[in-house]
């Protein structure tokens, strides 16, 4: 998406100018962090691994995400959307309801795949850094993963995130939202021989996975901005996020 700005014409700058009293300061205006500009390097280095994989390899991951797009070409829910409500618990094992929180203000809905995901963590990290913003202009930031709980607990430790992170245990809220699928089994066996297991992560036989996406939740319930793509290096920029939350507040 691309951020519009708005020039005034001189006339008003300049009668803003004359009009100030001295010693007039002005808050300086919030520049987001960009997930893109902070993703370029890990996505060079991820298409270099990529290369060095065998011709077998490369066909079952270019399998895997054709299949993928053919089951969802149009992943999650769209913008004018009622969001789906959920009771699911966070890292330390309390239960959160979505329509409660909407009682408090907008919510941020990330859906990530896990800790072991690289271009998650990019994406929750850059996130992180944004949301005093995103609080300060009533947002809540809540994070959907299907990974247990206690992996959450382990990753908010070592990121020391601030914000919640629930567990979709039963693939309900990763199913409401039209992001959820199962992974193919040549790609559970890729994955394995790469050295990672995501049932390890999810709990026993669950090869589960929601396509990355993002949220805009207003008080009334209704998608308001969105982001979601079977690419999972591509998210939702924080400046998309707070330009919705602006506009919400407006």
């Amino acid at each position: 998406m691309v951020r519009q700005t708005c020039l005034l014409p001189l006339f008003f700058l300049l009668l803003s100018a004359c009009t100030d009293k001295p010693g007039t300061t002005h808050a300086p205006t919030y520049t987001a962090p960009s997930y893109d500009n902070a993703a370029q390097s890990l996505k060079e280095k991820t298409k270099a691994d990529i290369a060095k994989m065998t011709p077998e390899a490369l066909a079952t991951m270019a399998h895997a995400a054709d299949e993928l797009e053919k089951r969802l070409p149009e992943p999650g829910l769209k913008i004018g959307d009622k969001a789906p409500d959920f009771n699911l618990p966070d890292a330390f094992g309390r239960k959160v309801k979505l329509y409660d929180l909407l009682e408090q203000g907008p919510v941020v809905l990330v859906f990530y795949r896990g800790a072991w995901c690289p271009f998650c963590n990019l994406h929750l990290h850059t996130l992180n850094k944004s949301l005093s913003e995103i609080e300060r202009l009533d947002g809540q930031l809540v994070t959907v993963t299907p990974q247990k709980p206690d992996m959450s607990a382990a990753q908010i430790k070592k990121s020391n995130y601030s914000f919640r992170v629930l567990s979709d245990l039963d693939n309900s809220t990763m199913k409401a939202y039209r992001l959820f699928y199962k992974m193919d089994a040549d790609l559970i066996k890729l994955y394995k021989k790469l050295g990672l297991d995501v049932a390890i992560f999810n709990g026993p036989g669950r090869y589960v996975l929601p396509v990355p996406g993002s949220f805009v939740i207003n008080q009334e319930g209704i998608i308001v901005a969105r982001h979601a793509s079977t690419d999972y290096t591509q998210r939702m920029e924080p400046a998309d996020i707070i330009k919705a939350l602006k506009d919400i507040k407006s």
